[in-house]
């Protein structure tokens, strides 16, 4: 990993924890023993860090949850439940232990900063959100055309309803200081649309 990227990595989790505000070249140098000045050296200003910082995370979280919900021999449930668990390892990677309640999710934390953000930034967290509707809402028009949910399952509001989870997942583990709520609402949807809108075996 060069200099570059790693510089990288510990903004990101400081973006996390402490927002725009909060990131600091000088503790960022401290972490990885390197001068302010090297910071400099590879991004001129906080600005630029915290937006390459914020693309890079948002295409790579798009690429993971893309995997999940495009792959076709997948089940929604399945889908819905594998969503669960990659929001359930981004929560424990900063919810270590007996820790709980703590910001994970970037695109959580910089939504709660916006005024501090940029053009650049805003559009691309903006167009993070137009993704993830695009990717669950086809998943559920998949699942109807596989027949696994019935022809009158309304695939807008199952979609909207997943979406509304999804999109609030860092908002949602923050405010009950845990993952159990996160957990809870992901369940109670896959139960719901699978009994009233489940497909009977054929």
């Amino acid at each position: 990993m060069t200099m570059r990227d790693k510089i990288k990595v510990v903004a990101t989790e400081l973006l996390i924890m402490y927002g725009v505000r909060g990131l600091r070249f000088s503790e960022i140098a401290t972490r990885l023993g390197i001068t302010r000045a090297n910071i400099h050296h590879h991004f001129g200003t906080k600005k630029n860090l915290v937006e390459e910082v914020i693309e890079d995370y948002v295409q790579g979280t798009l690429e993971e949850i893309r995997a999940i919900w495009s792959e076709p021999d997948r089940s929604y449930q399945n889908k819905a439940k594998l969503m669960m668990a990659f929001n359930r390892q981004r929560y424990a990677r900063y919810n270590p232990g007996t820790k709980a309640g703590r910001p994970w999710s970037l695109v959580s934390r910089m939504r709660l900063e916006i005024d501090q953000l940029g053009d650049r930034p805003r559009k691309t967290l903006r167009a993070f959100t137009t993704a993830i509707e695009a990717c669950i809402y086809q998943a559920v028009e998949a699942a109807q055309a596989k027949g696994e949910l019935t022809a009158d399952a309304p695939v807008k509001d199952i979609a909207i309803q997943l979406i509304a989870i999804v999109d609030s997942a860092g908002s949602i583990t923050q405010d009950c200081g845990s993952f159990e709520r996160l957990e809870r609402l992901y369940t109670a949807h896959i139960s719901i649309i699978r009994h009233a809108y489940g497909a009977p075996a054929a």
